[in-house]
């Protein structure tokens, strides 16, 4: 995770600290990719905080990283789980240019649930995020994670999964919400593993090149096998 450790959002969900993040750290990018070099890694996930407080809102930090990571090992493929960067297209546009393997952004819940779990987020700018990576970079696959059982349907679930397809997602990981405190928001229920079963069904049927789905998946759970499965590399 780059850019600090200090959200700007505050997801009802989420276990990362929420306020006012610290100057980011210009040298970063070297280091992450210093780190990825030593280990010898064949793919790398980065991620960070939200940091709205920033112009690109971190996206040439992003940017930065992976071409560090691609210098130094050209055969590691990089997969980025980016923030929304509220829909900025420019900031977009910074992030694919740098020639990422996956782009990746959560979707993390329901239309309806927005409000309630992901407040700063929006649905319908997601969608508009995964319509402006296939327009600037169709060739770079395109992925997403839905959390389970913070009081969605499987219905409303099903209806999300189409309207991904809709925006050509290629990538769809399904993973059980645990909470992580008495303040975040409670589960709803523990989703059975047919259920899960059935959403991959699902979501292989709507031609998802590859759908991960179980009560243990997060976005990065066997991130290698699915660039495989998905004929990424």
């Amino acid at each position: 995770m780059i850019l600090g450790d200090v959200c700007t959002r505050n997801c009802a969900y989420c276990a990362v600290s929420h306020g006012r993040p610290p100057k980011y750290d210009i040298a970063e990018p070297a280091r992450v990719a210093e780190a990825v070099e030593q280990l010898r890694l064949r793919h790398t996930v980065i991620t960070s905080v939200d940091r709205d407080d920033l112009p690109d809102f971190g996206a040439y930090i992003f940017a930065e990283t992976i071409r560090q990571i691609k210098q130094r090992l050209p055969d590691c493929s990089v997969e980025v789980l980016v923030p929304d960067f509220q829909g900025n297209r420019d900031s977009i546009r910074t992030v694919l240019e740098a020639e990422p393997d996956i782009y990746n952004h959560n979707t993390e819940t329901v239309p309806r649930l927005y409000k309630k779990c992901r407040p700063g987020g929006r649905y319908p700018r997601v969608l508009d995020i995964f319509r402006t990576a296939k327009e600037l970079a169709p060739h770079i696959p395109t992925k997403t994670g839905i959390i389970l059982g913070m009081g969605e349907t499987l219905e409303e679930v099903e209806v999300v999964m189409h309207d991904l397809r809709a925006v050509d997602v290629d990538i769809l990981t399904l993973g059980q919400y645990l909470r992580p405190s008495d303040g975040h928001i409670p589960l709803d229920r523990y989703v059975t593993p047919d259920e899960f079963r059935r959403m991959y069904d699902i979501g292989m049927a709507l031609g998802f090149k590859h759908v991960e789905s179980g009560p243990l998946v997060r976005s990065s759970y066997h991130a290698w096998e699915q660039v495989q499965a998905a004929g990424v590399s």
